[in-house]
């Protein structure tokens, strides 16, 4: 994956159809790939376009990637129900702990990372202000900005509570990589892989993209991603970002292609 397909033509297909954007390796997208890749779940890879498309609205009642469908069901579009789904597919490798402590604690940081109002979230929003208030962004781009921004409820009101709001998500990370490594396991959550550690490789990208041989992306996107805020630097242990090396290494694609 990917070789992408339209949707028009995926519609007509059986199996897993994940709907992604060509080009951009946004964390949404990159985790989920990795969670049907680590199970071996085979998916067809179908292209949404950027900046609204009317086909995926019409098959998925919304246009945002990533969304999974698979054969007649109900197409699912968050993170959590795309968890799930894999889950089901293909019980083993288990990425849901079974222990319900492990397991509320995971579904907790997860949903920092990837629900609304977490860690990307709010660096979305982030971004939308620094092209929105940046002189000598192009039109297109800041077209697209504004269709985005006011779809996912910017306003500039909310900058600082969401910086400071991905600073406690990342300390509160940080200090749960730091306990397990003092306890001796190599993962976030027990002594095994889980989906907060997929989620976590692939939302790193969002604020230290890995280099680009391993993940090729446009200029444009690297220079957004490219945490340079010190306040949201100092937040994060440097176990974070070794963490997500091991996770790539050894679990998932490389180099990823989107």
């Amino acid at each position: 994956m990917p070789n992408y397909v339209e949707v028009e033509q995926a519609r007509t297909m059986s199996g897993l159809r994940l709907v992604l954007s060509p080009g951009v390796p946004g964390p949404w997208s990159e985790a989920a790939k990795g969670i049907f890749h680590v199970k071996k779940i085979p998916c067809i890879a179908v292209r949404q376009k950027m900046g609204g498309d009317p086909a995926l609205r019409e098959w998925t009642a919304q246009d945002s990637a990533p969304v999974a469908i698979y054969n007649d069901e109900r197409p699912r579009s968050t993170w959590i129900e795309q968890l799930y789904l894999a889950e089901r597919l293909a019980p083993q490798p288990a990425l849901i702990p079974g222990e319900i402590g492990d397991r509320v604690l995971m579904f907790g940081h997860c949903n920092e990372l990837c629900g609304e109002n977490g860690f990307a979230w709010c660096k979305r929003l982030l971004l939308f202000h620094s092209s929105l208030t940046t002189p000598g962004v192009s039109e297109e781009v800041l077209g697209l900005t504004r269709a985005l921004a006011g779809k996912y409820g910017y306003d500039p009101a909310l900058v600082d509570a969401s910086r400071a709001r991905i600073v406690e998500i990342l300390r509160a990370l940080s200090e749960l990589v730091q306990e397990q490594r003092r306890r001796g396991s190599r993962y976030l959550i027990g002594e095994r892989l889980s989906a907060l550690d997929i989620y976590w490789a692939a939302f790193c990208a969002i604020i230290n993209p890995l280099p680009d041989e391993l993940c090729p992306m446009a200029p444009q996107y690297r220079s957004a991603y490219t945490n340079r805020d010190p306040e949201i630097a100092a937040a994060v242990s440097p176990l974070l970002y070794e963490h997500r090396d091991f996770i790539y290494r050894e679990y998932l694609e490389l180099p990823v292609d989107n």
